[in-house]
């Protein structure tokens, strides 16, 4: 029996050793700093671009490798020096979509090359955003989806020089919007074009463009799922994440109106969908949506959700099409705006752009933008609003060890903590109180929620050593 035991664990071992993948960077660009070391972060990772456990091994001969057991499927990854700031890109240091291989479960092996690196061009610094586009959070957790996103955020020229509190626009596809550097097809120049009208007498806006998943894109801007293109189906969490997690971050760090008046949605083609979806069912969150060239055609349960839901609020919604985009663009816009009149939504509330020029393209939203912004934000009153800007939340010390401290606790109405896992399971719960013992929490990395009056107002990561 010993020897058919120990037969059988030598057999379980083999195998294992036989389900693994080496993946072999064979080049990598010739501006690389020789003391960096090449990392790989995917969906079998936890997207952790600085894994420790992830780097690949230099062979001293210009190549790169690494193997390792991930689960059978799909695999969706990068190549990064340590941060999603140093992640590859393309020869110009640009963005480049998430490498897709498929794993069998069994011994496999392949060999890729790095073209470039975002953060290095060769030159110098390569990107067009003006000097007020920051990055908000590298990695941004995303509870409902269990990933990371990378934020962006674009302050008006006068946010340092005054203490004005600002309306907010939350936009998709941030690597097009602010960045050409970044944009896998153009950019959209929202920062010049803002900065533009700002010097001319505009108010001034915050914008905050969150980049899409990549091979997630299809999934998260859509909730309804398609079974052509076997994709979406996770536009619900997507836009959860935005009302639950990123916009109470935003109004609890940033200045700004956080009434519905104040804030709205945009995007293109699936950015449009999803800003459609979110501004029809979140009415009390939302008061503009940007639908620019929307992919009504990859749902029609969006027609059903304006007859289910009908027009809750006073609204602002920007449809905009092309001619050139193909007929049926047209006709699903045209389609959608007589439904939304027809459901209780006025003429007051909607404006249907048609151009005879327009194309499915960046150059044309770049273009009609600022015409759209400005009707959406038009006759807001802002001297009048409510100052909705909330004390500064800050959780420390972080890293912790046994307790948490929470700044300006007692400022909160009515708060209460909730701490999740990463695998979105809750693990503690209780009133908010200046210090929160998390003795009990094993090592790891938590997500810390603080809501007020049912609404969450703040949420970070915190790690427990």
């Amino acid at each position: 029996m010993k020897k058919i035991g120990f037969f059988l664990s030598f057999l379980l071992g083999a195998l294992s050793l036989c389900a693994q993948v080496t993946f072999t960077v064979t080049s990598v660009p010739s501006n690389t700093p020789q003391d960096d070391d090449i990392y790989i972060a995917g969906n079998f990772n936890g997207w952790d671009s600085g894994d420790v456990s992830y780097i690949l091994t230099n062979n001293g001969n210009g190549t790169h490798s690494i193997t390792f057991t991930p689960a059978a499927g799909e695999l969706l990854f990068k190549f990064t020096r340590g941060s999603w700031e140093t992640v590859e890109g393309s020869e110009n240091g640009g963005f480049v979509p998430d490498r897709q291989y498929i794993y069998n479960g069994g011994a496999m092996s392949e060999d890729f090359t790095i073209a470039g690196w975002e953060d290095l061009d060769g030159t110098g610094d390569n990107s067009t955003a003006a000097d007020n586009v920051y990055l908000l959070s590298d990695d941004f957790y995303m509870p409902q989806l269990n990933r990371n996103r990378r934020i962006w955020i674009y302050l008006p020229p006068d946010y340092n020089a005054t203490t004005k509190n600002y309306p907010v626009l939350y936009m998709h596809d941030a690597q097009n919007i602010f960045d050409a550097s970044t944009s896998f097809s153009g950019e959209w120049e929202v920062d010049e074009t803002l900065n533009a009208l700002h010097a001319n007498g505009d108010y001034g806006c915050i914008v905050i463009g969150i980049e899409n998943g990549g091979a997630a894109r299809l999934d998260e801007y859509s909730p309804w799922f398609n079974t052509q293109y076997q994709a979406g189906g996770e536009g619900d969490e997507y836009v959860e994440f935005i009302v639950n997690d990123l916009k109470p971050y935003v109004d609890a760090n940033y200045r700004t109106f956080s009434g519905r008046d104040y804030t709205g949605i945009m995007g293109s083609s699936m950015g449009g969908l999803i800003s459609h979806y979110a501004g029809i069912g979140y009415q009390d969150v939302f008061g503009k949506v940007g639908a620019f060239s929307c992919s009504f055609w990859f749902a029609n349960e969006s027609y059903t959700q304006v007859g289910d839901v009908g027009d809750e609020s006073d609204m602002r919604i920007y449809y905009l099409v092309g001619e050139q985009e193909g007929e049926s663009m047209v006709e699903d816009t045209e389609g959608m705006y007589g439904l939304m009149l027809a459901n209780g939504f006025s003429e007051n509330e909607l404006v249907k752009d048609i151009d005879s020029d327009g194309q499915h393209s960046e150059w044309y939203w770049r273009r009609e933008f600022a015409g759209a912004y400005q009707w959406l934000f038009a006759n807001t009153d802002f001297t009048s609003a409510k100052n909705t800007y909330l004390p500064k939340i800050r959780l420390y010390p972080n890293p912790t060890s046994g307790q948490i401290f929470v700044e300006n606790f007692d400022k909160i109405r009515e708060g209460k903590v909730q701490i999740y896992a990463l695998d979105g399971k809750l693990v503690h719960a209780q009133n908010l109180a200046q210090r929160i013992d998390i003795n009990r929490l094993n090592r790891g990395v938590y997500l810390v929620k603080i809501s007020s009056d049912g609404r969450t107002v703040f949420a970070d990561k915190v790690a427990v050593e």
